[in-house]
């Protein structure tokens, strides 16, 4: 088709940045037809079409989500390096139980306040600048956990540390749902949230030798250059798709639609009255409640108290139990995409739970091990799943109030949990907390079987 001035073509429609001179929007639109829409090929043309089309939107999509690995994986392994020692890191300070959740709470304080916010600013600024300035705010507030003298100075860094996570976190499942179509979103977030979970898996295992031979506090230097190295990914390898959704037949949208003109908060507004983005907001929320207020903080003492484990010993079953997420992470997704997303969801839910059950009752390390092996294939199934479900959730435009909103909900979990949890421990013992969590998960899970609208399935599988 013939190209018109400022990367037009012959019917008008402007191509996205990074197809130009490469691939037309007319061919793309032609391709790009979501479940519902008239739009169909003839046979004659769908070979030419594949050929001349399907390639360039692929391998830009693969080439966006390979950098965005990347940039996860080395963050995230900076995360997973503090884990095993943040609780004990935090003790050293001579506070209680309830406080030393208070450093996880506060981190999630920050992720939570700064998502929406996030989208916001990944919509004015561009989803690159966003995603590098999360990496610089990040290694500034973990640089200096590591030389905090006082604890109110340990928490106010680790709040500056979470702040660079959200818009880290959020902005990343924005280019997710910029660069995927509902037919493949369950997969691409898969592969994503494998890295994601991998990283934070394995990283107990460097993080735990590191805090032994140095100290407690080089973890977090540690997550510090991580954080600075992602920065410079996000610079320099992270293309923009921030266009794309506002362009007719762009990845990740229905040739034909037009881009949302509503404000930002409008668009708050209308998600906020579909009930499964909430009820998977909700599953998202009891998520983070177990993984910051139950992994991070109580099991990790708990391992060391009735099992005399040490901190390595702890990062080596948690990186154990990461591998065995990373291989389910991406057949989980082809199910997603396959037979829906509420399958998948629901049971992955119930499977988190059924982990903390055994760490509540892990006896021996072997079967601390078992807990570890079932949380990581739990979390990595049920990580790209409710993703995508929030994806699927977002009319054209909308993508960063959807994500955004999806994950300030999860992000409250990483407030309430660890001084919720925390709080209980103290209370009634660190198994009650865990007993509570796995209740909570199944009730999670059984509402929304119940309630929830299935967002996506493939016709195939019908």
């Amino acid at each position: 088709m013939a190209l018109g001035r400022g990367g037009e073509c012959a019917c008008g429609a402007r191509r996205p940045i990074f197809l130009v001179g490469r691939l037309d929007l007319c061919h793309a639109a032609a391709v790009l037809v979501l479940p519902g829409n008239p739009a169909r090929l003839s046979p004659k043309h769908s070979g030419a079409v594949k050929s001349e089309a399907i390639s360039p939107l692929m391998a830009s999509e693969r080439r966006i989500l390979l950098w965005m690995c990347v940039l996860v994986g080395v963050n995230q392994l900076g995360f997973g390096a503090m884990v095993p020692s943040l609780a004990l890191y935090a003790q050293s300070f001579g506070v209680p139980a309830s406080a030393i959740g208070l450093a996880v709470g506060i981190y999630g304080l920050a992720r939570f306040s700064t998502a929406v916010p996030a989208g916001q600013l990944s919509d004015w600024i561009g989803r690159r600048p966003t995603l590098a300035i999360g990496g610089l705010v990040s290694a500034l507030g973990n640089l200096w956990c590591a030389v905090a003298g006082q604890y109110p100075e340990f928490i106010a860094a680790r709040f500056i540390a979470g702040a660079g996570a959200g818009l880290i976190l959020t902005t990343g499942q924005v280019v997710l749902a910029d660069i995927s179509t509902p037919a493949r979103r369950a997969r691409t977030i898969s592969i994503y949230q494998g890295t994601f979970l991998f990283a934070v898996g394995i990283g107990p295992f460097p993080g735990g030798l590191i805090a032994e031979r140095l100290g407690l506090a080089a973890p977090f230097v540690a997550y510090g250059s991580a954080s600075l190295l992602a920065a410079m990914v996000a610079w320099f390898a992270v293309r923009e798709t921030r266009p794309l959704f506002s362009q007719p037949g762009a990845l990740g949208r229905p040739a034909g639609g037009e881009p949302t003109a509503q404000p930002f908060s409008s668009q708050i507004r209308l998600l906020v009255g579909k009930s499964g983005l909430l009820l998977v907001g909700l599953i998202a929320l009891l998520n983070a409640v177990v993984r910051t207020g139950g992994l991070f903080a109580i099991i990790p003492i708990l391992g060391t108290v009735q099992l005399g484990l040490s901190v390595a010993a702890i990062g080596t079953a948690m990186m154990l139990g990461s591998l065995f997420g990373l291989a389910a992470a991406y057949p989980a997704g082809t199910l997603a995409d396959r037979l829906g997303r509420k399958p998948v969801i629901v049971a992955a839910t119930v499977m988190t739970g059924a982990s903390m059950l055994l760490f509540a009752f892990a006896g021996s390390y072997s079967a601390f091990v078992a807990a570890c092996i079932v949380w990581g294939v739990a979390s990595s199934v049920g990580g790209a799943a409710p993703a995508a479900y929030a994806a699927d959730s977002a009319a054209p435009g909308m993508n960063a109030a959807a994500m955004s909103l999806y994950r300030m909900t999860a992000d409250a979990g990483y407030v309430i949990g660890p001084l919720a949890l925390g709080l209980l421990a103290d209370a009634h013992g660190p198994i009650a907390a865990l007993l509570v969590s796995a209740t909570l998960l199944v009730l999670a899970g059984a509402a929304f079987a119940l309630v929830a609208p299935e967002t996506y399935r493939s016709t195939a599988a019908l």
